[in-house]
Order: structure tokens, then C-alpha cells, then sequence
């Protein structure tokens, strides 16, 4: 079986990371402390699977051939997911005292949504890699 994990894996980290900043952004308008350590706890989640699905891509990068066309992509894509790690990673230990916690200041809601920014440009690089170049697309054999 050759199918890649990296697709496999990377639905997490995007999922916890959209539904946090969705969570912080309605907590601008209506902020329950409960909708502020949703968006907390999704934060840290997706930084874990974030971290899977890096040493995933990782390892899928590995088997790119050096002089493959796709290479400046999958670097870029790899860039930006590594980017969109650390503004998350960044807004959730803003969000810490004393391991608690606390509803977002300023700067850890422009993280998460600069996260966000880096996340949906990293997804549409990841797009360009199987649709446009094929990588971890096995051919139809006919």
C-alpha cells in the first residue's frame, strides 16, 4: 500500500485550527468564557496534529525526486505550514498564565488569524501539489 499519510492526517490541524479562529471571532461579538477555551483547546490540538501532519509531509518530501518540478511548491507549502504552526503556537501560549487558560489579548487573536492567512494560502499550495503536478496521485494503470 502506497498511499501518503500526510492527506491523510492534515484534516485535523485545519479543522481545529478554522474552528478556533471562527470561535475567536464570534467570541469578539459574544464571549461566553466558554467560547474562549473552545477556541484554546482547539488551538493546542491542532498544534499537536499540526506536528503529525508535518513529520508526515515531511516524510512525503523525502520521496519527491530532487529535480522534480513540484519541489519550489512543496517547499513553499511546507514554509507556510510551518508558519501557520507557529502564529497558532504563538496564540495559544499568549493565552496561558499560571497554566490556565485566559481569554485572548490583541495580539493573540491577530496570530490566530494571521494563522489562518498562512493556513488557507498552505491548503491551496497543498491543492496546486496533487492537482497540478499529481505528487502522491498514483496513475491509473489502462
Amino acid at each position: 500500500m502506497s498511499h501518503p499519510v500526510h492527506p491523510a492526517v492534515v484534516h485535523f490541524p485545519v479543522a481545529c485550527w478554522t474552528l478556533a479562529t471562527l470561535a475567536d471571532g464570534v467570541g469578539l461579538l459574544w464571549a461566553p468564557p466558554w467560547l474562549w477555551q473552545l477556541a484554546f483547546a482547539l488551538t493546542v490540538l491542532g498544534c499537536a496534529f499540526g506536528l503529525v501532519a508535518a513529520l508526515a509531509g515531511f516524510w512525503e518530501l523525502l520521496k519527491l525526486p530532487a529535480e522534480h518540478p513540484a519541489g519550489s511548491t512543496a517547499h513553499a507549502h511546507m514554509g507556510l505550514a510551518l508558519t501557520s504552526w507557529c502564529l497558532y503556537a504563538g496564540s495559544a501560549l499568549l493565552r496561558l498564565h499560571d497554566r490556565q487558560p485566559l481569554p485572548p489579548d490583541t495580539l493573540a487573536l491577530a496570530l490566530s488569524g494571521a494563522g489562518l492567512l498562512a493556513l488557507l494560502a498552505t491548503g491551496w499550495l497543498g491543492g496546486r501539489l496533487v492537482y497540478g503536478y499529481g505528487v502522491g496521485v498514483t496513475p491509473r494503470k489502462g
